[in-house]
């Protein structure tokens, strides 16, 4: 005769065969308080996106009328003849065959593309060589923080207008101080060999103040070790700023390069007020014949056109510049 033995937990008491199982207290449910806060926290979070979409909805709305509708006109109005007063008449390409006609379009291409390649090779380095420097001045760093961002407060047609006194043959600043040396005086925007590099001058003086602060903004988040660390090595302020600056700033360097010359190509508000557009074209940009074209000539097409062509241009620099730079960040 066999038994089996078998084994009772101790950690809970046995029942009869047939008794029922005792019922679930409320309160000791596996998971119930934890699934009520987890349904709570959903439907509070369903609730925060509808009242984060509800506060999102005015402002895409007053975005898309402001930017993409402009956009979306413009590309309209590139494939229509209209001066905005008569109903406009459906031309296709005839205004971009127009435009391509135009014998004063190269010369503004040409303008355009030789104002953003000065602006780079002569503005570019400055505001960087400023920022490291400032950088490592440790005494009166705010007054010469002021000092560089001063330009940038001055409004970009009162620094035009200032500067273009100072171009003045006559009783202009620069040809005064040059007088005290024997030279001059020096027509700087009456001729075309010299009316493009002093438009470019007064453009760095503007600019770089802006770019300085970003700079300074990116240096902030260097850590102090490396510095302490080259400086033990007996590194100066060059190999410091060659071996530790540069390196931990290639990324915002990139974005940097990228927006000056995206802004470059946008010249318009110095050659109007300088020279507009003169002498002899010499700096008449695309920005200024789009000028041209809308509010001279009455061409509202045209200049839509251009300006269509002027986007494609910079979208696809843009796009090749993103995709040449792309792994430099992480190198």
């Amino acid at each position: 005769m066999s038994s089996v033995n078998q084994t009772v937990p101790l950690d809970r008491p046995s029942r009869p065969v047939g008794e029922a199982p005792a019922p679930r207290q409320p309160g000791r449910q596996p998971g119930g308080q934890r699934g009520r806060w987890r349904a709570a926290w959903g439907s509070q979070r369903r609730t925060g996106d509808w009242i984060g979409w509800l506060f999102l909805v005015p402002v895409l709305l007053v975005f898309a009328y402001f930017a993409w509708w402009p956009i979306l006109r413009g590309l309209v109005l590139a494939v229509q003849q209209t001066n905005l007063v008569q109903p406009a008449r459906y031309v296709g390409l005839e205004n971009f065959q127009r435009l391509f006609a135009d014998p004063l379009l190269p010369t503004a291409v040409r303008n355009t593309a030789w104002f953003a390649l000065l602006s780079l090779v002569l503005g570019f380095p400055v505001p960087l060589v400023l920022s490291v420097l400032m950088n490592e001045i440790r005494r009166a760093a705010a007054v010469f923080r002021v000092l560089v961002y001063l330009p940038a407060v001055v409004p970009p047609v009162v620094s035009v207008l200032l500067w273009k006194w100072f171009y003045q043959p006559d009783t202009g600043l620069f040809n005064q101080v040059l007088g005290l040396v024997g030279l001059g005086p020096v027509r700087w925007l009456d001729s075309p060999s010299t009316a493009m590099v002093s438009i470019v001058l007064e453009a760095i003086w503007a600019g770089a103040g802006a770019t300085v602060l970003i700079y300074l903004a990116a240096l902030s988040s260097v850590p102090e070790e490396l510095y302490e660390a080259a400086e033990l090595d007996g590194a100066s302020i060059p190999r410091r700023a060659w071996h530790v600056t540069l390196p931990q700033l290639r990324g915002v360097i990139l974005i940097i390069l990228l927006l000056q010359m995206l802004g470059a190509f946008q010249l318009f508000a110095e050659p109007f007020v300088f020279t507009g557009g003169g002498p002899d074209n010499s700096t008449t940009t695309v920005l200024l014949l789009v000028f041209q074209y809308a509010f001279v000539d009455g061409d509202y097409g045209g200049a839509a056109a251009l300006s269509v062509l002027l986007a494609a241009a910079l979208a696809i620099l843009s796009a090749v510049y993103l995709r040449v730079t792309r792994g430099w960040t992480s190198s």
